[in-house]
């Protein structure tokens, strides 16, 4: 197989260099997704000879000129089926590009295909693999994205979070997991779920092609910032509300992680007032009431083709009169408002991405127990990896900040990256 480079951003180096052309490269990781596929399952929608038929129409230039992205089966791309892990959309095919996507082609990418989600970006697991921890679940529900990056089947690929389905499954399978700002990026054609939480994010092989990325996207000079790793004044280090939930392997690796930090930053340990944790409770509730309201039609006109476990979900939210979802509402915008103020002189801090490293895939897909907070603050988050269980399985931690800090987030997690190795 031909050598594929590594990141993105050595990709467009190599593009720029006349080493490589994007057609070559192309061809590359249509054979790499040949050799793992079968076994992975990453993609629920790949044709070879459409995805060469889109990078022939693909602009040659622009910030991502000539790269290749995993799209996630809830977002729509022009001529792709769009089942969002559903029986009821399993002939459905998309008529038109989600903005995400749209932009992405504006800068120069085009869609390679599309990747395995749970059913509406929810709980039932999707058929994918993880190729960084063999029999262990790649998390969900953004499980095809996080495992096709993480095997070198695509640069970049596109993820959606509404609770940790995007900084989840990265720390499982061991790669970048970047979760914008809420509503930094377009979120109009991504099927909705829980509208104050959905937010559109990227996998990737480095911090720095993240934020490539997105920046593209949003017109953001996030990868200047990413490019600029900088030793923060003071980092943060909390072990959240949910510290309970912590696995004894994340408990080490957390102590690991402090012993590589000494000397190298001043930290300070983030303790948050206790409404946070009660915040974090809500979130279940919200996301339920929400998504009942969003997948109304489905469950109204299909519920015997939902399974067991979203119908449950959603006759709980069904459950939530309209003045609690008021008061939710209103609890959400109170905290966003106040999260800043909260973290006095470390707004930006390190946090676990997950209570431990992926489990069986027996289990399901992993709690999102250590996302739900961040998500419900509308917070950037980056799943840095590098930290490992004694089996070696990816353990994650997450930079995080309020609403609107992405930049400085997306440095720390640049160096944090650099010192993680």
């Amino acid at each position: 197989m031909s050598k594929i480079p590594e990141t993105a951003l050595a990709a467009l180096s190599a593009f720029e260099a006349g080493t490589l052309t994007p057609e070559g490269y192309l061809r590359a990781l249509l054979e790499r997704c040949a050799e793992l596929e079968p076994e992975l399952r990453a993609w629920s929608h790949l044709d070879p000879e459409a995805a060469l038929a889109q990078l022939a129409e693909a602009p040659g230039q622009g910030a991502l000129a000539g790269l290749p992205i995993g799209v996630k089966d809830v977002i729509h791309a022009r001529g792709m089926p769009r089942t969002c892990g559903s029986p009821i959309y399993a002939e459905a095919v998309s008529p038109v590009d989600a903005a995400v996507v749209a932009l992405a082609r504006l800068a120069g990418a085009y869609a390679m295909g599309k990747t395995e989600t749970t059913e509406f970006a929810t709980y039932k697991p999707a058929p994918t693999g993880n190729p960084a921890a063999p029999g262990h679940t790649p998390g969900g529900s953004s499980s095809g994205s996080a495992a096709a990056v993480a095997a070198g089947m695509v640069p970049l690929a596109l993820g959606t979070q509404t609770a940790g389905s995007v900084v989840r499954p990265a720390a499982y399978c061991g790669v970048v997991g970047y979760k914008p700002s809420f509503d930094l990026i377009e979120p109009a054609g991504v099927k909705a779920l829980a509208r104050s939480f959905d937010t559109v994010g990227v996998f990737a092989r480095s911090v720095a092609d993240a934020a490539l990325f997105a920046g593209a996207v949003t017109g953001l000079p996030l990868l200047k910032a990413a490019q600029s790793p900088d030793v923060p004044p003071v980092l943060g280090l909390c072990r959240s509300p949910v510290w309970d939930s912590a696995e004894p392997e994340m408990q080490a690796a957390w102590d690991d992680l402090e012993g590589m930090l000494r000397g190298r930053v001043a930290t300070t340990e983030v303790m948050l007032p206790r409404v946070y944790g009660v915040a974090a409770d809500a979130h279940p509730r919200i996301m339920a009431r929400e998504a009942f309201q969003a997948l109304a039609y489905e469950w109204h006109s299909h519920r015997d083709l939902i399974s067991p476990q979203l119908r449950a979900m959603l006759d709980e939210g069904r459950g939530v009169s309209e003045q609690a979802q008021h008061e939710d509402r209103m609890m959400i915008a109170r905290l966003r408002q106040r999260f800043a103020g909260d973290l006095g002189d470390t707004p930006i801090f390190v946090t676990p991405s997950a209570p431990g490293a992926a489990p069986d895939r027996k289990t399901g897909t992993g709690s999102p127990v250590f996302n739900r907070l961040w998500t419900l603050l509308g917070a950037p988050c980056v799943n840095v990896p590098g930290l490992r269980a004694a089996d070696g399985r990816p353990l994650g931690v997450q930079v995080v900040g309020p609403i609107g800090s992405d930049e400085a987030v997306l440095r720390t997690a640049a160096w944090l990256a650099e010192v993680l190795g």
